[in-house]
């Protein structure tokens, strides 16, 4: 009895609260629940950029701002389209049988980066190289070879070795690894290297183990090896709120996630619909009911351009598109994106970045209750939309509920989304707007450098900002946060990390993939590219 006493005790708290709710704020919380739960539902297939169901929820968002009247500023209607560009691939053609068995590309061999092309058709034996037939590597006996040999470079040793057994011959390069050095051969699609006179394929530890176990044996090999350039088109979606005033503000949100994990983006293995539910469906219901209210009542001093950008989740290429492609040439005022707002609670609270990139930032949030607790990040840039405009010397706001177990994983679903907190959200950028509507154009200021992004898969870190929209091999970085690992190593804006210790460095997500296998104390070797410079230093963490 005295428990249930108890629980009734606890529980009146929140259903107070709860009638405390004014009649604007429960049809805010019922439309903010509303949108989530059909942009984060199966329908729209995780909203992948440039998949149909992107399409569906820019569907979704196009008849939203119809249905309040709000002026399309796009290039067709409400919609900026823009090209990603989604590298080399194997095309569906292509194919490798060993025995006439069909050997998984991904699980058991994938072509390296710069592979030849070709039609292979060849009885080979592992131990045995003749003319006219695939050769065989073990690239942990060339690794063993050069342990003591600083200049060894395995790209070079490809392209080498290649070329000489096409000359004796070979119509093909078969390699794997029977030891446990680290070869760090991999594939990158982005790869702009010249291509191999051969196709070089690399056999995992897995395939050779299941197809090549005997090295006496004469194997019977077939293979297609052809590549594609494909590219998608993914969508932006403008919205304008005129006031016919001098400055405008610019509200934005991400509309893409990672669909069926096809970018490989995910967090999980596995290829479920990735919802995405905070991240970001959350910011882009925000994204709508705001416009919504600024398109009934906004403060008049300001235009107000609403952005839903695509490409975020693969390095913000929506909104520098967008900047480099303007559908909108007005003087810009400041910028405030909403990304990942649903998962508020007292734990994680609300972090607003972007404190720093204007000396007004620090009055207006002073004076700007909220009932949500607040943590507040001076940096503008970091893993998000916001960095693009800070690129361009915009101040920035970052409205950010925390990262959580289910970021970037398909169990980001709606029914885990605070909406009464991200009720509260919308209403706190709401009252930002409104106490900076008199202060004219805000200054911008410069501000340190953050580090790495929202995942904490890792325990150690340089401390550097990556240049999100870089598309090269090798991470190329935008500065090194003060007093951070990187700074003290002579780290610079526009240096590319290209390898750390044995691993070599492809992308951001490569990059954080190499970080979690490293401890504090460790020691390693870093490989960075300043200009035409290759440089090499010993670090610890």
């Amino acid at each position: 009895m005295r428990k249930c006493l108890l629980l009734l005790i606890l529980s009146i708290p929140s259903f107070l609260f709860a009638q405390r709710l004014s009649s604007a704020d429960k049809k805010l919380v019922k439309a903010l629940e509303n949108h989530i739960q059909f942009l984060a539902s199966d329908a729209v297939e995780g909203r992948r950029a440039g998949s149909i169901g992107e399409q569906k929820a820019v569907d979704y968002i196009i008849g939203q701002y119809q249905s309040l009247g709000i002026q399309s500023i796009g290039v067709d209607g409400y919609i900026q389209n823009f090209p990603i560009d989604e590298g080399n691939a194997l095309t569906a053609n292509s194919f490798l049988k060993v025995n006439n068995q069909v050997l998984s590309l991904g699980s058991f061999y994938f072509p390296i980066s710069n592979s030849g092309t070709g039609n292979i058709v060849s009885k080979a034996s592992i131990s045995l190289n003749e003319s006219k037939q695939v050769w065989f590597k073990d690239v942990n006996e060339v690794l063993e070879e050069n342990t003591s040999n600083p200049h060894f470079d395995m790209t070079q040793w490809l392209v080498t070795t290649a070329a000489d057994i096409k000359q004796k011959g070979a119509t093909a390069l078969f390699l794997y690894n029977s030891g446990k050095l680290v070869d760090n051969i991999q594939f990158y699609k982005f790869d702009t290297s010249k291509a191999l006179p051969i196709p070089v394929l690399y056999i995992t530890k897995e395939g050779f183990e299941k197809y090549f176990n005997d090295e006496l044996s004469t194997y019977e090999i077939e293979a297609n090896i052809q590549f594609e350039h494909p590219t998608r088109t993914a969508h932006n979606v403008i919205a304008l709120i005129d006031n016919h005033a001098a400055n405008t503000v610019v509200i934005g949100a991400h509309l893409d996630h990672l669909g069926y994990n096809e970018d490989k983006n995910g967090l999980d293995v596995n290829n479920f619909i990735h919802n995405g539910a905070d991240d970001n469906a959350s910011g882009t219901a925000a994204l709508i009911e705001l416009a919504k209210a600024l398109q009934k009542k906004s403060p008049k001093n300001n235009n107000y351009l609403i952005i839903h950008f695509s490409g975020e989740e693969l390095g913000l290429l929506g909104s520098k598109y967008w900047l480099e492609h303007p559908t909108y040439t007005g003087n810009l005022n400041y910028m405030i994106n909403l990304d990942m707002v649903g998962r508020y609670d007292t734990a994680r609270k609300l972090t607003v970045g972007g404190y720093g990139t204007s000396s007004a930032w620090s009055s207006i949030l002073s004076n700007t209750p909220t009932s949500l607790l607040t943590h507040y990040d001076s940096v503008g840039s970091g893993p998000s939309d916001h960095a693009s405009f800070y690129r361009k010397d915009l101040p920035v706001l970052f409205m950010f509920t925390g990262s959580h177990a289910d970021y970037h994983k398909a169990t980001d679903d709606w029914d885990k989304i605070n909406y009464e907190a991200e009720k509260d959200v919308v209403r706190y950028v709401q009252a930002i707007i409104k106490k900076a509507d008199g202060l004219g154009k805000l200054d911008f200021v410069k501000t340190r450098e953050a580090s790495m992004g929202r995942s904490t898969k890792f325990t150690v870190s340089l401390g550097v900002m990556p240049d999100y929209a870089y598309t090269g091999s090798g991470l190329r970085i935008e500065g090194a946060s003060q007093g951070k690992l990187g700074e003290k190593i002579g780290l610079k804006s526009g240096d590319v990390l290209l390898q750390m210790g044995d691993h070599k460095i492809v992308d951001v997500m490569n990059y954080m993939q190499i970080l979690s296998k490293f401890k504090k104390g460790d020691k390693t070797m870093l490989t960075y590219k300043r200009g035409a410079d290759e440089l090499k230093i010993d670090i610890q963490f």
